[in-house]
């Protein structure tokens, strides 16, 4: 089968792989389509940390984001699951450790991470395995576009969630990109007064600003999902007193907040890895129309154009900061 290998930073190319098959409690899946996000660029240009710690390396076959049909099943699976439309966790644990036993298994310490870390390979290719536990059917009413969503969904459903903002509440989100983006309309489905700061559009919400134009109001609730080491800590500035701060964003290089701001304004800050918890979440909003993810995406492409995408390619004339691969295509 057909899949997209990087071998090095700026080498990505599709290459002829041996077509996957499952082992006990695993299942193939006929790949519809995958989104490309941050994680997968900074393999791809090698700033990855990951790469730096030797918890991956190269040659890696990414894709973390995807939906797809399930073709095979391998011993102890129902053969019920053939056909289902699916996506799934990115996050594998160990099952059996401390932190799987209590729900936690997406800071497992021997977790595998789909197209990132461990030994499953990502989606961009023709066909992944998956364990069975790891997925989520999808409904007829989330098509293949938002289907690829959900795995970015989940992460931004997580964090507004954790920042315990109520209905007429005002939340602000750093960052334009997917996830906040996503996290500012899945606020607003919850009746949340939402603002964003950014610098560049934001697709179907109004009441977003720059740093010069941000307005002096209460904020109730703000999540970080910018990948600027300065934001942290104005994340933290920003910030009503004994409210939360959600930090989803990561910089390339460390960030640093006064802890004695968080103590002496009795800030709580929340870390978000991970989208696992809210999956379902996310399918859920999709499903019944509350949250449209569809708009966020500028373009769908084949496999052979996956490169260009990681490099900064995109088509002209195209909005939204997400691009998805088709690999069929």
């Amino acid at each position: 089968m057909r899949a997209l290998v990087l071998t090095g930073p700026g080498q990505a190319e599709v290459q002829e792989v041996p077509a996957p098959v499952a082992a006990p409690g695993q299942v193939v899946v006929d790949v519809e389509r995958v989104g490309v996000c941050g994680t997968d660029v900074e393999f791809f240009t090698g700033e990855m940390a990951y790469l730096h710690t030797g918890v991956a390396r190269y040659p890696v076959r990414l894709g973390h984001e995807w939906c797809g049909r399930v073709a095979s099943v391998g011993a102890g699976v129902p053969g019920s699951w053939i056909g289902r439309r699916v996506t799934g966790d990115t996050m594998l644990g160990c099952g059996h450790c401390r932190r799987c036993r209590a729900g936690r298994h997406h800071v497992c310490a021997e977790r595998a991470e789909i197209g990132i870390q461990g030994p499953f390979h990502g989606a961009l290719a023709e066909q992944l395995v998956v364990p069975v536990n790891a997925l989520l059917e999808l409904p007829d009413e989330v098509d293949a576009t938002a289907g690829a969503m959900v795995e970015p969904g989940g992460n931004a459903w997580r964090a507004v969630n954790a920042a315990q903002v109520q209905a007429g509440e005002r939340l602000l989100v750093l960052g334009t990109g997917a996830i906040g983006l996503l996290a500012a309309h899945f606020a607003r489905a919850q009746g949340i007064d939402v603002h964003l700061l950014g610098q560049y559009e934001a697709p179907g919400l109004e009441q977003a600003w720059t740093r010069d134009s941000l307005p002096e109001l209460e904020w109730d609730g703000v999540i970080d999902a910018t990948n600027a080491a300065a934001l942290p800590a104005l994340a933290l500035d920003l910030v009503e007193p004994g409210r939360r701060v959600v930090y989803i964003g990561l910089a390339g290089v460390p960030s640093t907040i006064d802890t004695r701001d968080l103590v002496l304004r009795d800030v709580t800050a929340v870390g978000i890895l991970g989208a696992s918890a809210g999956l379902a979440g996310a399918v859920a909003a999709y499903a019944d129309g509350s949250v449209d993810p569809r708009p966020l995406v500028a373009a769908t492409v084949g496999l052979d154009r996956a490169g260009d995408v990681l490099g900064g390619w995109r088509p002209n004339d195209t909005s939204g900061p997400k691009m998805h691969i088709d690999p069929r295509v």
